[in-house]
């Protein structure tokens, strides 16, 4: 599924038009994208929850030739589902 597809789905489901329901979408993901970059935990009971991580600078290697490179530390988004979510997954 694409956004495009969430969209329409969430606007059938939502008894809401496609333009009313990719506005709640953009919003909703907007919001998440901007309390993790600010390095606040975004829980949804149920779902799951969002962070951020950081990864320490380590050793890794160039794949076209074995060769040693440094890489950098960073931090990167993480996402971990909850009990719900997982249970309807298995």
């Amino acid at each position: 599924m694409v956004k495009t597809e969430l969209i329409v789905e969430c606007a059938t489901k939502a008894e809401i038009t496609k333009v009313e329901s990719e506005k709640v979408v953009n919003a909703v993901l907007d919001t998440i994208v901007g309390a993790v970059s600010a390095n606040e935990k975004v829980q949804i009971v149920g779902f799951g929850s969002f962070e951020k991580r950081h990864r320490e600078a380590r050793e890794g290697r160039n794949p076209k030739d074995g060769t040693p490179i440094q890489i950098e530390a960073t931090d990167v988004p993480a996402f971990k589902a909850g009990k719900a979510f997982k249970d309807a997954v298995k």
